[in-house]
Parts: structure tokens; sequence; C-alpha cells
């Protein structure tokens, strides 16, 4: 295709086929595309000229669900868009397949666990290959080496990623595959390393041993961002604490379990009951440990007694008083989740020993039974548990309350503790465009809530493991206080294997040797470097150091709304302390997917729908419809529906650009299905409807524009998809008898420059609605694309629309003319619906009446509204006055209506074929 200066636009046609369809669309453009890679990554040097995306990089642990193609098909959308608008798009895509979803996945697949104890066997074999969806218990897993586990999480997602792949071709995502990259690969393991020793140099990372969430079930420790507050059955115990004469004050806790643990009783300082307490000390029930009464502001008056014990540690508050008031450390559970196996030394009361050490080993549970028991039997318990429900915290991935275990761990600075990096990171989150825009009080919110830095380190095996060692000294123990670090040149290692200079392995874990970190570091460590990791920061050589300076920062991160607080932050995060910048300028932030109960698809709730289904049943075209249809930020129903009118949507362009680009081709010797050559130059337009359409097109090009431009894309289809039907079933329907150059009801030939006027437009609008619609039915469009040029090149890297050449075409004609004329046509038929006769049936003699700018219009286009309507006889136009009715019998506002109709006879029916 090529436009000249006048907006013309040459096309060599090539053959049309006999039948048209969308099966098969998909493997046919598939294949085309990879082969002519079509949506390669140019490596152009220019930033101003260049696009890049920061794609999410999908967990690989099973299967992608129809969640997956909603947002990513918003991506795609804006990709295709930007790549037409002349940008070299660069659209990268990762797998992001180390964590804690890939080790369940290994565990459950294989039926394995890891045991640290063990060496690594080079001819183990896993019992399972696959269980067909069971779960595997613990006690049935065959233990392995950390290596062993780690080479089958290396196999699964590789067969994982495989299949994903195929899934996205399918969708028709223009990702550039050359640009394919793994969360556990050596290179993004070098970057997210190099990252923490530049922010440990910094001292943004550090270690300390501190009270943090704790998953008893993955045996990890868990970061803020991953809490998942959920509602939990539980009951309230009242227990009396004693002043030294034996006067009780009472206290209402839900975890009797922890009362070993108990530093202090805590009271609001503006608490009236309590006040005259603040400074006494009271004994606690059972153990007789003696206990200070606190005021701390965290406490809640209208909650239970309204006095509570801090146990260290029961719940976050617990470690807020902790911290605040200065209490001793109490800890008395393990990382287990069980109770410890010694009586602490706090416990000096004989009594309180022996009951202690009922409990030892107990799960917090079995714990919590002996404890209530001991209660009813020493009377300190006033009457029953009663039941109750609270909010509890959870992994999110986890199926059990998250309890408070003290451990050494890695923390980076977020700002959660440093009030001058909040306020830098709040101004961060002010740069950045979010879209939608309400969405940006959802960063905020996050960041002003933090309240500790970000956890990174995981108890956990299948991950980037922290590049460090530490010196053991000569009593055997760590030294961590003086980690050993690696040369950035060296990068990645792994120190469980490798050996740190100027050290031997044999001097591995001896006094005066070495020992390795053996945490990992969390999956969002790794996640929240993409931008570093796609665009090659620090990578060695030219060609990698030009490929960041073209791409970096980012133009866009598209994400879910729910991953703002970890991925979207962590990312400004660790952009804005190693490149003193945003990672990006845009976010785009998709909603979730409900069921049709509009419940949110989840695979624990069993709602969820594998996107293959859909995409075998309606085709790619269809279910990118339904995706694009949906707002960004809003969530969206799962709506077949829907898809099924984007399938239609994707068959009427097929045949609605046959049927065009088929008329004239016999004036040319050619018969209808052979190539010709086609010049579309807006000039030639010179009738009132056909400038009409094209003034209707210049508006929906421009603001279509504007709309992709804000990153609307649905606002955008839903521009173009309307006048798309208007156009087919209006403008089409009008002007086919001329573009033919059907002779009328009294034999008049239209002119030539009548015909050709016709046939212009019905190209330059179905080229645009090709270019128009690529970014969202690609299939369709690239199918059309190629019947007008002969099968070169692709629509996918043709211009996008200009509204210049139809304001050319329109020559100031309004958009109104086609309203109008689209209206008298259907009162037309209406004439006949009402009759309940042929669409054929001539029609004598009609008078439409209709408003003045109406009546105008109307004359303009009467001769195509008259062969449209096949109206033989009198068509007058009557000015409907302002006074004269407008509404019809239903009460809807009609601006044409008939005045008087008269029909002639039906056409005879054609005898059917026997």
């Amino acid at each position: 295709m090529t436009d000249n200066a006048e907006g013309a636009i040459s096309a060599h046609l090539t053959a049309l086929p006999d039948r048209v369809g969308v099966d098969g669309l998909e493997d046919k453009w598939t294949k085309a595309w990879n082969d002519a890679q079509t949506y390669k990554f140019g490596n152009t040097r220019d930033r101003k000229a260049v696009y890049s995306i920061d794609t999410p990089p999908p967990t690989v642990s099973g299967h992608l669900h129809v969640g997956h193609v909603f947002s990513y098909t918003h991506t795609d959308v804006i990709a295709r868009y930007k790549r037409m608008r002349g940008f070299d798009v660069f659209y990268p895509m990762g797998w992001d397949d180390n964590g804690l979803p890939t080790e369940r996945r290994v565990q459950n697949y294989y039926g394995v666990r890891v045991d640290t104890s063990l060496k690594y066997d080079p001819d183990f074999k896993p019992p399972f290959e696959g269980t067909e969806g069971k779960k595997i218990q613990a006690k049935d897993q065959v233990p392995c080496s950390r290596q062993n586990f780690i080479e089958l999480c290396e196999k699964l997602t590789a067969q994982d990623e495989k299949q994903f792949e195929a899934l996205w071709r399918e969708l028709g995502l223009s990702i550039d595959w050359s640009q394919t990259y793994h969360t556990i690969g050596e290179h993004p393991r070098r970057v997210a390393q190099k990252a923490f020793l530049r922010n440990l140099a910094r001292g943004e990372a550090y270690q300390k041993d501190a009270p943090g969430l704790w998953d008893v079930t993955f045996q990890t420790a868990v970061a803020q961002a991953e809490l998942e507050s959920r509602e939990y059955d539980g009951f309230y115990h009242k227990i009396a604490f004693r002043f030294e004469d034996g006067t009780p004050i009472y206290i209402e806790t839900t975890r009797p379990e922890l009362l070993a643990a108990c530093g202090a009783l805590i009271a609001h300082p503006d608490d009236e009951r309590y006040k005259k307490y603040f400074g006494q000390y009271v004994y606690s029930p059972l153990f007789k440990v003696k206990v200070p009464i606190l005021a701390h502001k965290a406490a809640e008056m209208d909650k239970g007694a309204g006095i509570a014990m801090c146990c260290t540690f029961g719940d976050v508050t617990d470690v807020e008083w902790w911290r605040d008031l200065n209490l001793p450390t109490r800890s008395i559970i393990q990382r287990n989740g069980r109770i410890i196996m010694n009586v602490p030394d706090w416990i000096t009361d004989e009594g309180g020993k022996a009951i202690f050490e009922e409990t030892e080993g107990k799960t917090t549970f079995s714990a919590r039974k002996i404890i209530v028991d001991h209660l009813r039997e020493s009377g300190d318990m006033d009457g029953e548990p009663k039941p109750t429900k609270r909010m509890t915290n959870f992994y999110e991935k986890g199926d059990k309350p998250l309890e408070i275990v003290t451990s050494r761990q890695w923390y980076l600075k977020n700002g959660g503790t440093d009030e001058k990096l909040n306020a830098e990171l709040i101004e961060r989150g002010k740069e950045l465009n979010f879209h939608p825009d309400f969405m940006r009080v959802r960063y905020e919110n996050w960041v002003h809530g933090l309240n500790g830095d970000w956890l990174i380190s995981r108890q956990r095996f299948f991950g980037v493991p922290f590049p460090l060692w530490y010196p053991v000294k000569e009593d055997g123990s760590a030294d961590y206080d003086h980690p050993i670090t690696p040369s950035e040149d060296i990068l990645p290692i792994d120190p469980t294997t490798d050996v740190p200079a100027g050290y031997t392995e044999d001097q591995r874990d001896v006094p005066g040797g070495f020992t390795a970190e053996n945490d990992i570091m969390d999956t969002w460590a790794t996640s929240s470097l993409t931008p570093q990791i796609v665009t090659r920061w620090e990578e060695p050589g030219e060609e990698n150091q030009a490929i960041h300076a073209a791409t970096f920062p980012m133009d866009l991160r598209p994400q879910g709304q729910d991953i703002i607080r970890t991925w979207l932050f962590s990312t400004v995060d660790r952009a804005h302390l190693e490149n003193h910048c945003l990672p990006w300028a845009h976010a785009t932030l998709s909603g979730w997917i409900l069921d049709p109960d509009h419940k949110k698809m989840s695979k624990s709730k069993g709602n969820v729908v594998v996107p293959n289904e859909p995409l075998k049943k309606f085709g790619a075209d269809a279910v990118r419809y339904w995706a694009a249809a949906a707002r960004l930020g809003l969530d969206a129903t799962y709506d077949e529906g829907q898809m099924k009118i984007g399938r239609r949507l994707a068959i009427k362009l097929l045949n609605a650009t046959k049927f065009a680009l088929a008329i004239g081709r016999e004036d040319e010797n050619h018969h209808v299905g052979s190539a010709a050559e086609a010049t579309w130059n807006p000039t030639d337009v010179t009738e009132p409807l056909d400038r009409a359409a094209m003034a209707k097109m210049a508006f929906v090009v421009r603001t279509a524009t504007e709309a992709l431009e804000s990153y609307e894309h649905s606002k955008a289809l839903e521009i173009i998809e309307s006048y798309f039907w208007q156009f087919c079933d209006d403008y089409i329907e009008l002007v086919k008898n001329r573009a033919y150059g059907t002779p009328d009801e009294h034999g008049r030939t239209p002119s030539e420059a009548a015909v050709l006027s016709a046939r212009t437009a019905l190209g330059l609008g179905l080229d645009a609605f090709a270019r128009l619609l690529a970014p969202y039915l690609p299939y369709a469009t690239e199918e059309v694309w190629h019947w007008m040029h002969d099968g070169e090149g692709s629509v996918h890297r043709a211009a996008w629309p200009t509204p210049e050449p139809y304001v050319i075409a329109a020559s100031g004609v309004s958009p109104e003319t086609l309203a109008w004329a689209g209206r008298a046509v259907e009162q037309l038929r209406k004439i006949k619906s009402e009759a309940k006769v042929s669409m054929k049936t001539p029609i004598l003699s009609v008078a439409l009446s209709a408003a003045a700018d109406g009546v105008n219009a109307i004359r303009s286009a009467i001769d195509d509204i008259a062969q449209a309507g096949r109206v033989v006889g009198k068509f007058d136009l009557v000015e409907k006055h302002a006074e004269e009715a407008s509404a019809s019998d239903d009460g809807s506002d009609e601006t044409v209506i008939i005045a008087a109709s008269e029909l002639g006879e039906p056409p005879a029916k054609k005898p059917k074929k026997k």
C-alpha cells in the first residue's frame, strides 16, 4: 500500500477466495508471522523511536487461565498500535519460573521433597511423572537432594513454558520471541545478584535477627506485601491475671496457648478503666510469671476487655508493642509451628514448668486444648470459650494462619523505616502515569502504610541464591557480621557449590574456613528487576549497552491491579535505588475476571476457565474481542456471548471486504475472483453520501487514535466497531447498486464519476477498517489485507491511518448525511416489514417527513436511498415542523417518519429447485 501526498491509496488486489471464514486463520498467519519475523525488534538505537514494554512474566506452575488471556490482550493491543504508529516495539516475554509455586508443583508432580542432608544423585529418578491432579502427601514424598530437586524444577518448567508459548502464539500476541528470559536463568540471576551486592554496598540491604511472619507449612519467611487477611474461626477465652493479693484482672484472647510467652498487659492510655493500673504488675495464670500493665495507643478500647496480653509473638500488634515498649522476647513457637521443646528460663514456678512440659512439641491447636483444660481446672477462666470470627494474616499461597518467629533474615529498604525514602517513593508514584488514574491511590496508600522494610530472604530451594559466604569462627559458628562477597565479573554464583576467593572447598563449614548463605531471594526480588533484565542493564558489550540505552527507562508496565503493592511498587523501589528514576513512564492496570455468578475466578474456587476452550470454540479474534472490550481497571465477566459477537465481527469484516473488492473486476475483463489494480484517490469521492461516509471515517480515525494514545483501548474499539456496523449495514447497502453501475428502477445508469466515487469510498473505508481493527482482530485483518496487497507485507507493519485522506474525501460534507440516509432507508424497510412483504417489494410512492437539515441531507442522497429501498415511483420529502409530534407510539424519538406510502406487487417467488 502506498499513500501519496494527496492521500491516494494504491493496492494490488489478489485473487479472492470462493468462500471465507475465520477457521484456520490462526495456524496460517501464526506460521507466516513467525517465518517473516513480523514482530522482531529492529534494534533501533534512537530511544525516541522505540516503544518498550515490561511484559509480565507469567508464573510457570501449571496452566494459564482465561484471566491471563484477558490482561495480555490489553497489552498486545497497545503493542500493535504503537508498531503501526511507526515505533520499533520492544516486546519481550519472560517466564517467572522460580519460587514457591514452582516448588509446590514439582513436589506434587514428581512426588518428591528436599532433604538438605542428602548428596546429589546423578541417577535419581522421581517416583512419578505427573499425578493427574492428585495431591501427594508430604509423608509419601520421596526425599532427594537440593540439587536433584532443582533439576526437576528446571525440567518441569521447560515443559510448561512450551505450552504457554504455544497458547500465546495462538492468541496472536505480537511478542518478539527472540527476547525471552527465565527468572531462574543465568542472565536474570546475574542481574539479581549484582543489584543485591550494590544494595548491600550502599547500605540499602541488611540482615538482622527480628520477629517476622512465618508460614509453618512452607517453612519460609513471608513479606508484608504477600499477606492476605482472611476471616478465621476462633474462640474468645476470658482469662484472669492476678495481682499480688489475688485480685483478678480479665483479658480476652483467642490464643491462650501463648500464655507462657506473655511479657505485659496493654491498654490504651486514655482508657479510664485501666489508667490506675499502669505501672503495676500482675501474675500470669498457670505459669505465675510477673508482667507489667502498660499503656500503648495501639490498644483497642472497644475490643474484648479493652486490655490485652502482649505475647512475643501472637500478631503484628505484639511486635509493635514489643518494639515500642522494649519488652522482653519470650518466643515459644518454633519454625515448624510447634511449641519449643524446653521449658523457658522465665518460667520458675514448678507447677508452671510441669504444665509447659505437657505442651512441648505440640501443635498450637493441641497446646491450646491443654492450656484451656488447665485454666478450667485452676478457675482462671471465666465461663466457656465464646465463638468468634477474626481477621487473621495468611501467606497469600498458604492455608494456615501465619506465626511470628524470630530469625535472621535479609531486608531491603523500601521506605518502611526511612521517612525520607518513603517520601521519595511517594513522589515517584506521582511521576508515573497510571491507567486508569484512580489506581494511583492504591500505590500511595500502600507506601504510606508501610511499617517495615522489605523482607527479601526465603528459606526455600528453587530461586536465586544470595551471593554470600560467611567466615566460620574458631568455635564453629558463622560470623554473619562480616559477609564474604564475590566480584561482579564472576556472577552468577551459588555459594552452596562455589568457593569464595582465597578459600578451598575443604575449608567449607570448618573453623577458620567459610560457610554458605543457604537462603534464596524472594521471587519478587528478581521480578522487581524485570526492566533491568530485559533491557540488558550492566551487561558487557557495546550491543547490550546500546539496547539498554534505547529501551530504558521503559515506556509501559502492564499488570494486574492486585500486585500494585508487590510487583509495581517493588520495581519502582529498585529502579529508584539503582537507577535514580522511574522504571517506566506508564502503568496499565487490568481488572479481574469474574465467573458468570460475578465471583472472582481462582483455582481455589474451582471456577477457572482454561483458555484453550474458548480459543478452540470461537477463535482467537473472538476471544481477543471479548478481552479488549473491557476497560482497564474494571472487573469483567467471562462472557461467551461477547465472544460470539467478536466472531461475527471478524466474519463480517471478511465478507464485507470480499464484497467490496469484487466490485468492478468484471469491468477490466477479470473474473470476480481474479487479481486487479486499484487506486483509491480521495479526490475521486464526489457524491455527497460517499463524502459523508468519509467524514465519519475521519472522525473515527481521530477519536480512536486519541483513545489509544490515552491507553483507552476499549473506548477506541467501541468507536471503531460502531462505525463499522453502520458502514456495512447502511453505507454499503445504500451504494452497492451505484458501485456496480446498476441502472435504477427507471433505467437510468449512474455516471462513471458516481460509480468511481462509490468504489473509492468503499476501498478507502475498508482499507481503514483493516488497519483500525488490526490491533484487536489480528487474524481476520491480516487475511483481508493480503487480499488487498497480493499477499505482500503485513497489516501489522502498515501505517496507522490518519484523518487527512478522509478529510480530503469528505470535502466539507457532514457525517450526518450518512446518518439521515440510514434513517430514511430504515423507514422504507419499516413499510414493508409492517406490511409483512418481501424487502424486494417495490414502493410505488412514498412521503417521508424530517427536520429541515434532514430533508436536505436525504435529498442529497435520494437516488441511493431510492435504489436501496426499491422506490420506483414518487418520492416526496416533507419538512417536519417543530410543533409536530416527534415521538412514536412506543415513546421512542424518530427523526424521520413515514407520511404516506403505497406498495406495489411483491415479486413472484422463484420455484424451488428439484
